[in-house]
């Protein structure tokens, strides 16, 4: 297992095994935005939470993939501090905090849009943090 621990990869199973016991467009649909999220960040860790939710994070969550009986929705946890100038948030526009993707059944979505915004998103959970750390270290001078 090359070095790692046990039940470290548990995660990605968990997310292989929801892709594969929806066995329909909405399990493509979610293997395929996965994809794109890795491709778009090597260093995106994998979590489930809240009772099998699939979860992408990078410094901070970055987004999450809820599947339901007739959409995919991806919520990016800070989407509406990130731009959209593809408008690929199509729900949730209301809150102050969270921007989602609903994706339906034949919908095409704009791949390269899509990894803007992955990558605007792990952007701002990095300079997030970094900022929390010069603010600790200008604290503690």
């Amino acid at each position: 297992m090359n070095g790692s621990k046990d039940g470290e990869n548990a995660p990605s199973q968990l997310i292989d095994a929801r892709i594969e016991e929806l066995n329909d467009w909405r399990g493509e649909t979610l293997a395929r935005v996965r994809t794109l999220i890795k491709e778009t960040d090597p260093e995106v860790v994998e979590e489930w939470k809240w009772r099998g939710v699939p979860v992408w994070s990078h410094d901070g969550i970055i987004c999450t993939g809820e599947t339901y009986k007739s959409v995919v929705k991806l919520t990016f946890a800070k989407g509406a501090s990130l731009e959209d100038p593809s408008g690929l948030f199509n729900s949730s526009l209301e809150g102050n905090t969270r921007r989602a993707i609903d994706i339906h059944e034949g919908d095409r979505v704009d791949e390269q849009a899509l990894k803007a915004l992955i990558r605007a998103a792990v952007t701002l959970n990095l300079s997030v943090r970094a900022t929390g750390r010069s603010q600790k270290k200008a604290k503690s001078a």
